[in-house]
């Protein structure tokens, strides 16, 4: 949109992801970043930002949405680490994705789903949000997943160490889990997909009522700079010079003149105004 709602207008999806580049490019500046003092920095992310979005929010406006955002984003870096830590064999992103929705909504303290996507691509390679993996090594059917080649039996000398046992495959393991969890997962989705048609439901109205407004505000404005027109030129059409000096009575009739070509072309176009050149008249 061309204009934004300063006082108690919601935040868009535009807007936050605008304000999360912002922010790593001038938090995240290689020569400046880490010398600039709080102020500095947030009046060059509110320039950058304004650039970005035509918004005509205030930097304390940006600074208050954005420890909101700080703090969604790090909550869901968190539940990440924890989905990444306890990832099973078998599982690919979607599961993940699931379990990390599970821990962030368990973990409380605000919503119970996470929606800034597109702000976590944003910001998830900057040092504050970057995931570090906590958790042990992940090993199946008591065999580490990532063995070096140095501790690899194949490397001993004995001719008879037995092969490690087959991984089981990926509908085996998920066959393992039971239709239980499959089905919370569905749901979580599904719900998940409801959510964000709302929110894009809600932003389109929000739109469609601000334009209306936008226009109401115009036609109004319009409508009072006619009215006060009209009102200056029958006052003078109306004004009475019978009392008048000469001089005085030639400026009012000058602007009578005006007020009558104005109205001609107004109504009917241009035309022949001669006769209000007539002394006479």
């Amino acid at each position: 949109m061309a204009f934004s709602v300063e006082v108690g207008g919601s935040w868009s999806t535009h807007e936050d992801i605008a304000l999360c580049q912002s922010w790593v490019n001038v938090s995240h500046d290689p020569i400046m970043g880490n010398e600039m003092k709080f102020h500095h920095m947030w009046s060059k992310i509110h320039g950058e930002f304004c650039q970005r979005s035509g918004s005509i929010r205030t930097e304390m406006t940006l600074s208050s949405r954005w420890k909101l955002l700080n703090k969604e984003l790090g909550k869901w870096r968190n539940a990440l680490t924890k989905a990444k830590a306890n990832i099973r064999s078998g599982q690919n992103l979607t599961d993940e994705i699931i379990q990390a929705q599970m821990w962030f909504g368990a973990m409380g303290q605000g919503k119970k789903s996470f929606m800034h996507f597109q702000c976590w691509e944003v910001v998830k390679d900057c040092s504050r949000f970057k995931i570090i993996p906590t958790g042990p090594k992940v090993v199946m059917n008591e065999t580490l997943l990532h063995d070096s080649p140095l501790d690899s039996p194949m490397e001993t000398e004995s001719p008879f160490v037995p092969c490690p046992p087959r991984p089981i495959g990926r509908k085996a393991a998920k066959a393992k889990r039971g239709g239980t969890s499959t089905n919370e997962c569905i749901q979580l989705l599904e719900q998940i997909a409801k959510n964000n048609s709302l929110r894009m439901e809600r932003d389109l109205k929000r739109d469609e009522m601000d334009v209306a407004r936008e226009e109401a505000f115009v036609i109004q404005q319009r409508k009072a700079q006619e009215k006060d027109i009209d009102d200056r030129e029958m006052k003078i059409m109306a004004m009475d010079t019978s009392h008048m000096s000469p001089e005085t009575k030639a400026y009012w009739k000058l602007r009578r003149r005006d007020v009558m070509r104005r109205k001609l072309f107004h109504d009917d176009g241009p035309s022949n105004t001669d006769w209000l050149n007539d002394e006479n008249h």
